[in-house]
């Protein structure tokens, strides 16, 4: 059982004190059923709760798949620049939401943002081996040897050692790159170790689930259930 008010800020109705208005004001009811105290208790996964006559479809995680612009941080919050989370639109946000895993601010593609801690950490912890796919244009050709030193696992200069990588060359400036774990500047830093600079970097996939093609930079959208799912059945 949980508060009224609570339930209806998770779910993006509005601040507290917006929904603790419209709760003394009669707009929300539960069952049909008129409910003026914000402390009130119920579950929400059993009850019909409406704000002002339209029902709200209570969801305890959101699970969103976005179309990351180069310029935006990972992040819930930031100081100095806009976040991935800025960009939900009010119809998805939810109280909690962060992104799950990384991207550097100049990187774009695909990452998720939710509210599930345990969802999250399933995709992020190295151990459960869910690749990341990302398209790379580099300022220098890839040497004969390169694909087998990602396989190896590519060393940092401070001894850092990355677990083995997957490299497909598309071209002679750009490739393709997958790994299972997310350090800090990880593909840029294995690339300059063969001595490149990579120039552009976006993520395409994460285990099975690939970006929508339809999502324009800066778009985002649901996961179904499926997609949810693909995530670590094509990992």
């Amino acid at each position: 059982m949980e508060r009224l008010d609570k339930i209806l800020v998770s779910q993006g109705v509005g601040s507290r004190n917006d929904v603790k208005r419209l709760i003394r004001k009669k707009s929300v009811t539960v069952d049909g059923q008129a409910v003026t105290k914000p402390e009130y208790k119920i579950d929400p996964e059993s009850c019909e709760i409406k704000v002002n006559g339209q029902a709200v479809d209570f969801k305890k995680y959101v699970y969103i798949m976005m179309n990351k612009p180069s310029g935006v941080v990972s992040a819930t919050d930031d100081n100095t620049a806009e976040t991935v989370v800025d960009l939900v639109p009010s119809e998805l946000f939810r109280k909690g939401l962060f992104p799950a895993g990384r991207l550097d601010k100049d990187t774009e593609g695909l990452i998720l943002i939710t509210n599930d801690g345990d969802f999250a950490h399933k995709i992020l912890s190295p151990k459960n081996h869910i690749y990341k796919r990302y398209y790379a244009e580099l300022n220098g050709e890839l040497g004969a040897n390169a694909v087998e030193r990602f396989e190896k696992g590519i060393k940092f200069s401070d001894g850092t050692k990355c677990l083995p990588a997957k490299l497909e060359i598309a071209d002679k400036h750009s490739a393709y790159v997958e790994i299972c774990e997310g350090k800090y500047h990880q593909v840029k830093k294995m690339f300059a170790v063969l001595g490149l600079k990579v120039k552009y970097l976006k993520r395409l996939k994460i285990g099975g689930l690939s970006l929508d093609g339809n999502l324009h930079i800066g778009e985002c959208r649901e996961l179904t259930d499926l997609e949810k799912k693909s995530i670590f059945i094509g990992k």
